[in-house]
């Protein structure tokens, strides 16, 4: 029960995290610029340039109408993790509109702001795809399509979706917020891309050693990870030994590493990085 509560408290922190890193990247950067990179932020860009309605009021109106989507096709714990992600981030634009008003970018440098605009949010829902949340809004269709469909990619349906703000930027801004858009569109899908794998990334380990038991022995009860071993001989002296296999994540392998050199242990390691893993203790991989 307590691995319970610590997880849930682990996996909210990150979502406060990331909406809050995405909050700023988008209020201070995105919205002052007018950088469409698709999503609801890019659709209350155009609203906020279309009608009187504000960013931020846009913004959680269609936010809920997603959430809705996302508990009829992706279930209740999804929908529980991005409505709390969800009312977060509105929240918070909300206070940043109030405390510091802006009407105009904090530079004259539109590039420098533009990474500022792709880095934060990009980075802050890598994080959120990462625990099974999303910040809302088009994130949801673009979960649904990868649910769905044979696109098991979360940046390429993100990609897809939100391409059609972009397009629509194009008719509502001038060309070089439309060209600084695209731009933005397409490397923020690559980051998050680049980011998830980073963060879903384990370690493939082969163990070739003189004596199993210790190493398997740590594996089992320390790490409380799975391993496999068979007998063989080694090709130069002849001589009886054992072949190791194991998956970790990157920190149980570092764990494994010094273990090994704090013992000893006479053993030849080699660790290959891999992200497509599945089964026990690694469902969510």
């Amino acid at each position: 029960m307590k691995g319970k509560w610590m997880k849930i408290v682990r996996q909210y922190t990150i979502i406060t995290l990331g909406i809050s890193m995405m909050a700023v990247g988008v209020y201070f950067f995105k919205f002052p610029n007018n950088f469409v990179f698709g999503g609801v932020t890019g659709a209350a860009a155009l609203a906020a340039k279309l009608t009187p309605i504000s960013a931020s009021e846009f913004s959680a109106v269609v936010n809920m109408l997603m959430l809705l989507l996302g508990l009829i096709f992706l279930g209740k714990e999804f929908a529980l993790t991005t409505g709390y992600a969800t009312v977060v981030l509105s929240a918070e634009l909300m206070l940043l509109e109030k405390a510091c008003p802006l009407n105009a970018p904090l530079s004259d440098q539109p590039m420098l702001e533009l990474i500022f605009a792709i880095a934060l949010p990009a980075i802050a829902s890598a994080l959120l795809f990462s625990v099974g949340a999303s910040s809302g809004g088009t994130d949801v269709i673009a979960l649904i399509v990868e649910k769905y469909t044979h696109l098991h990619s979360i940046a390429a349906a993100l990609f897809l979706t939100d391409l059609v703000m972009v397009v629509a930027a194009c008719f509502v801004f001038d060309l070089h917020t439309a060209l600084y858009s695209f731009v933005g569109l397409t490397v923020k899908s690559l980051m998050i891309d680049v980011v998830l794998e980073r963060m879903k990334m384990c370690k493939a380990i082969l163990i070739v050693c003189d004596d199993k038991e210790p190493i398997c022995d740590f594996v089992n009860k320390e790490l409380n990870r799975g391993a496999t071993y068979t007998p063989c001989n080694g090709a130069y002296t002849n001589q009886p030994r054992y072949i190791i296999y194991t998956t970790l994540t990157r920190h149980e392998a570092m764990q494994l590493r010094e273990f090994i050199h704090k013992e000893h242990l006479n053993a030849f390691m080699s660790m290959l990085s891999t992200t497509e893993v599945f089964g026990k203790g690694f469902d969510n991989a």
